[in-house]
């Protein structure tokens, strides 16, 4: 049975679905769930699709975000790669 991604609006046999917050979603490719689902870096704006790092409510996608941002309580291995 084809059903259909709510990004893309493409009808494929192998589509998947996610539930995520109560809600069901419906996509074709995982990208189209990453454009839909992932967090934004509050900084950067890209798309967070690793573990990234919180604080304050804000989502980064790395250390370096969080600082620029004026976040300094997160670290990542390049941070304690530079000390």
């Amino acid at each position: 049975m084809n059903k259909t991604c709510e990004v893309c609006g493409n009808e494929y046999d192998k589509a998947f679905e996610v539930s995520m917050a109560g809600k069901r979603h419906v996509f074709d490719s995982f990208e189209c769930a990453i454009q839909s689902l992932a967090p934004r870096c509050a900084h950067c704006g890209c798309r967070v699709i690793g573990h990234g790092t919180e604080a304050g409510g804000r989502t980064f996608c790395c250390a370096h975000c969080a600082h620029s941002a004026g976040v300094h309580e997160v670290a990542d291995r390049a941070e304690h790669a530079q000390h």
